[in-house]
């Protein structure tokens, strides 16, 4: 039983606090995003899916091109074209090639797609409620401000002053990270 014991304290020792807070980061956005992806299930829509048409909602009339579609999604999208098929063969979204370059083919949310989403809406709004509700109000708050820090010091955001000041990074953060950058716009 000893054995046992201290078999079970030897699988919950990380090497640093680090890398437990990590991993913990890891595993509750993990338990979020499977959250998420069932009630979007019913919809017979996923998590990815809904993030582009969004993304195409908030880029009405122009379009987008399926880098710039790509360079906006939360998180990368490996095969961006093969999602914009699967939601173009739902009838969700258009695509056309560009009249100057026929390399170029932009991406525009269809009547279809909009109407999906108005459906959408209610229950992505939900979620984050449902969810974190167990959090308080400054427990959000803090969160939000810890993730933001932790997430610039990875260096692969740069995030606008008025989302992080200069004293929430690390005294060894470089300039570029502490003058104020503009993130690339998600639009909703």
């Amino acid at each position: 039983m000893a054995a046992t014991s201290q078999g079970s304290e030897q699988a919950r020792s990380f090497s640093s606090p680090q890398e437990e807070t990590l991993l913990q980061l890891m595993r509750s956005a993990d338990c979020l995003h499977r959250a998420l992806q069932q009630r979007l299930k019913p919809f017979g829509i996923t998590a990815n899916q809904y993030n582009v048409l969004r993304i195409l909602r908030g880029a009405r009339p122009g379009g987008l091109t399926c880098s710039a579609i790509g360079r906006s999604m939360i998180t990368p999208e490996p095969d961006i074209t093969r999602l914009l098929a699967r939601l173009s063969a739902q009838k969700l979204l258009c695509q056309q090639r560009d009249v100057q370059d026929r390399r170029v083919v932009w991406t525009h949310i269809s009547a279809q797609g909009l109407e999906a989403l108005a459906k959408l809406d209610g229950v992505v709004e939900q979620a984050p409620r449902e969810l974190l509700q167990t959090l308080s109000g400054a427990e959000l708050k803090e969160l939000t401000r810890l993730l933001k820090k932790a997430r610039c010091c990875g260096r692969d955001e740069i995030l606008p002053a008025t989302e992080l000041s200069a004293t929430d990074l690390p005294a060894t953060a470089g300039p570029h990270l502490r003058r104020s950058t503009v993130l690339h716009h998600r639009p909703e």
